[in-house]
């Protein structure tokens, strides 16, 4: 392990029955990035998050923590601190003593003055008093990161803290997450199966597929060169037409609409506008059907478009995407 990485799983397996939930995972995290896990239920990220924490120990390999191995060590042991999805909160205690409570259990003077600068940091200095009840769910989540964060982890560990908050909530909180994180410095690894969320805030993504990384990357680059077709696929909307090149891969927002010109013959079978786009399904004359996504700026021929109309259907040759890198384990 390099000095420059907070944590690292060498060949990692974790295995229930005869499933690998984690399957010889190689990691490396590097100190003070956010670090996002991304993948479908049973991809094996929550596993992996659960070995770092300490909650699961690996059947095979070892994991570090700032040069540790702590693969035996027990949770409290542990540099880490984890946020989860349900808030955890203490009903009885008030916001301000919620956030302490580590603090108190660990007799660190000065800890009502430290709480109060967390919950400053999340922009909830002034609810204190309150009790979790008398807060949003939002609210609550950040009273939950207060109270992680005041512990000052070499590592916080989130599980899809924001699963359960509403879209608006969630996105504002998106930004809270990234704002806070790059304000204190700490290494997150998070956890999500949102790949709006994960490509929004993190520095890396490590997509997970089977217990296995697909593919970690900077979000741009798992956007725009999926190392595989299981990344594609799962990163955005994706088109995979056979041609006569071969299988292809093209997002939606690359393909062309014209009424007349080169390319494949289709009829537009789904016309919808999304916001400021306006996303329309095409089914060619060999049956495939293709998304396709342009932004409305008043002279598309997207926005003039009706279904039942015929179409053609184009991309230039850099629109491909090449899915021959192969995966990054």
């Amino acid at each position: 392990m390099t000095a420059s990485h907070d944590v690292e799983l060498r060949a990692v397996t974790r295995r229930f029955g005869e499933v690998a939930a984690v399957d010889a995972l190689d990691l490396a995290v590097v100190k003070g990035e956010f670090m996002s896990l991304l993948g479908p239920s049973g991809c094996g990220k929550t596993t992996t998050l659960r070995l770092i924490a300490g909650f699961e120990k690996p059947d095979n390999g070892m994991i570090l923590i700032d040069g540790n191995d702590v693969s035996r060590l027990p949770p409290y042991r542990r540099p880490v601190n984890t946020v989860f999805q349900s808030y955890a909160l203490f009903p009885h205690l008030s916001v301000l003593d919620n956030v302490a409570y580590g603090l108190k259990q660990r007799r660190i003077p000065r800890r009502d003055r430290r709480a109060d600068e967390m919950l400053e940091l999340v922009h909830l200095r002034d609810v204190g008093t309150r009790r979790p009840r008398e807060l949003s769910g939002g609210q609550q989540q950040r009273v939950a990161l207060a109270r992680a964060l005041v512990m000052s982890p070499k590592v916080l560990l989130l599980d899809e803290p924001l699963g359960a908050l509403d879209l608006q909530v969630r996105k504002a909180l998106q930004i809270e997450l990234k704002r806070i994180q790059e304000s204190v410095g700490i290494t997150f690894v998070y956890v999500t199966h949102d790949q709006e969320e994960a490509l929004a805030m993190s520095d890396r993504v490590a997509v997970m597929n089977r217990g296995r990384i697909e593919q970690l990357a900077p979000p741009q680059e798992i956007y725009d060169n999926p190392a595989t077709e299981f990344v594609a696929a799962f990163i955005g909307d994706t088109n995979f037409v056979d041609s006569p090149a071969g299988r292809l891969a093209v997002r939606p927002e690359n393909v062309r609409l014209t009424r007349a010109g080169e390319g494949s013959e289709g009829t537009v079978v789904i016309r919808m506008v999304i916001g400021a786009a306006v996303q329309c399904v095409v089914r060619l004359d060999d049956g495939q059907e293709v998304l396709t996504r342009t932004q409305r700026s008043g002279d598309t021929i997207a926005e003039s478009l009706a279904e039942g109309e015929r179409v053609m259907v184009s991309w230039g040759p850099e629109a491909a995407l090449d899915l021959t890198g192969g995966s990054s384990r």
